[in-house]
């Protein structure tokens, strides 16, 4: 089921929420089981067939939560009964793998092995259930926090919501049992929050509009632009820069959305979500970057991947000598971890791409503090900074084409576009005036047929450019929604430092009956455009 459709807002979300109150009010309980039914509906509005595959994941994991958390507090310790937890951890975690390598993996990875050998491969007909990356990585998680004694349930009921809970379940952001769970289980959770409700409808209707007519607007540049390239076109300068800026766009305004959509949501039910965007594409490095993109994400793969393998490394002694060291500390467990990533996202050459690209950047990065450090360089000014900022952005929309594009050689069309490769298209009008200018040298390489020659675009090319320009200075010179809304406790992070603060109070948001109004006014253009467009899938639904 989409946030952004009409039987979610007013069947879905209006029925959920009167009835776990309602419930609430009479047991703490019975709400929670309420409320993990209605998302197990929500889920199961997409293919009801799948819920059984969801249900089954979901006893299966509380089951091996159950024994690996007895396991640890019944042994007597030592090598021995750590062995056998580390056991039955493996043993859970493989069969989670499995079931995901399944569904997402088995036609890519049969298909390499085939097409290797030079022989045709027809892929499988299999369907890839809606969040099975989601809700499994969130088990393998909780299982391994279980190993760890930070947390265990003894509830089937209370897990399954942990799980399920619809706000996160599609499209993240990756919660831990022990961020969740205690908010839970408050008894008081369940009683009506006249503030946490205005805020969270807010940070709602705020983040539907970003999703409908900023996200949503800029598919119709980058879906002709990336599809004309898929076909052999070759994109020129303007037009490959076009289709790559309003991707980039596109995909944070549609993920931002769903993440904020989604810290809504759970706020109304009292519940705090993690949070998972802090103006990412203002990052001066790509360190930065993505601890401020898909936070939740960025924190799994550092706490569950990075640091066991740099562990592992350290303990079998790779790391000791001095001319391998940041080998096996630094370079290969941050390109392990960034192929991973890729591969998580989905199983295409063009997702590996993305991480490797990451990957290749976090070792530039962490060699330019180092060389930094060890000439005790401190760059400092303004200029300083938006040279870091410009170009970790541009290295960020680079690796963004692969992740956009329908294949490797695709990606490779539009890069070299960007790259001024293919040549530069001009309008007939700006002819005269490169007659009258030194320029013969480039006759070889500029036409003038226009910005975007291809006929790509239905819209004007002039619209487009105009209308990435304002997506721009929305993403660089207006506050992010974490900012907004600065002024209440929204998330589950205390970010409370000078980077997160807005100093202009009129972008502090304050409840108040015109900004009620506001966001009602807002509200009803949302859902009047929603009444001529079809709903869209959010672009993260696919991972």
């Amino acid at each position: 089921m989409l946030f952004n459709s009409y039987p979610f807002l007013f069947v879905f979300l209006p029925l959920t929420f009167i009835g776990t109150f309602w419930i609430g009010a009479y047991s703490h309980k019975l709400a929670i089981l309420w409320l993990g039914a209605a998302s197990l509906v929500f889920y199961g509005f997409w293919d009801s067939p799948f819920v059984l595959l969801l249900l089954g994941s979901i006893v299966g994991n509380y089951y091996f939560g159950r024994w690996i958390d007895a396991c640890r507090k019944t042994a007597s310790g030592g090598n021995a009964s750590d062995a056998y937890v580390g056991r039955i951890l493996f043993v859970a975690i493989s069969i989670n793998l499995l079931v995901l390598g399944y569904f997402k993996y088995s036609n890519f990875f049969i298909g390499a092995f085939v097409e290797a050998f030079g022989n045709k491969f027809v892929p499988f007909d299999i369907i890839l259930p809606l969040g099975i990356s989601f809700f499994t990585f969130t088990q393998i998680g909780f299982l391994v926090d279980v190993s760890r004694g930070l947390t265990a349930e003894a509830s089937l009921g209370r897990y399954l919501l942990f799980v399920t809970y619809f706000p996160h379940l599609i499209a993240g952001p990756l919660l831990h049992h022990k961020q969740i769970m205690p908010q839970l289980l408050k008894p008081d959770v369940f009683r009506f929050n006249a503030q946490n409700i205005s805020v969270g409808l807010t940070i709602f209707v705020l983040a539907l509009a970003k999703k409908i007519f900023l996200a949503d607007s800029l598919s119709e540049i980058v879906e002709p632009i990336f599809n004309s390239a898929s076909q052999g076109k070759e994109p020129m300068l303007v037009e490959a820069w076009v289709g790559s800026l309003a991707y980039a766009l596109q995909l944070y305004f549609d993920f931002s959305a769903y993440s904020e959509m989604a810290i809504g949501l759970s706020l109304i039910f009292n519940v705090r979500l993690p949070l998972n965007f802090n103006s990412p594409f203002k990052a001066r490095n790509v360190i930065e970057f993505w601890q401020c993109w898909h936070m939740s994400l960025t924190k799994y793969i550092y706490e569950y991947l990075y640091t066991p393998i740099t562990t592992k490394f350290m303990r079998a002694g790779l790391g000791k000598a001095p001319f391998v060291e940041n080998i096996y500390t630094v370079i290969l467990p941050t390109m392990i971890t960034f192929l991973i990533i890729g591969l998580w996202h989905g199983a295409n050459w063009t997702y590996l791409a993305f991480g490797a690209l990451h990957g290749f950047y976090m070792i530039i990065n962490y060699g330019w503090q180092a060389l930094k450090k060890k000439k005790r360089w401190k760059p400092q000014g303004v200029i300083y900074t938006l040279l870091c900022c410009m170009i970790t952005y541009t290295a960020v929309v680079v690796a963004l084409v692969f992740f956009r594009a329908e294949n490797v050689s695709t990606a490779v069309t539009m890069i070299k576009g960007m790259a001024g490769l293919n040549g530069l298209s001009l309008p007939l009008t700006a002819q005269p005036v490169f007659a009258l200018l030194p320029f013969k040298w480039l006759s070889g390489t500029i036409v003038f047929h226009g910005l975007i020659p291809n006929g790509a675009l239905t819209m004007n090319p002039l619209v487009a450019v105009l209308f990435i320009l304002i997506g721009q200075a929305i993403v660089w010179g207006l506050p992010n929604m974490h900012q907004l809304m600065f002024s209440f406790d929204t998330v589950t992070e205390d970010l409370v430092s000078s980077k997160n603060r807005v100093a202009p109070a009129v972008f502090c948001w304050h409840l108040s009956s015109a900004n009620a109004v506001l966001t009602g006014l807002l509200f009803f253009m949302v859902i009047v455009s929603m009444a001529t467009n079809k709903p869209s899938t959010f672009l993260y639904y696919q991972f």
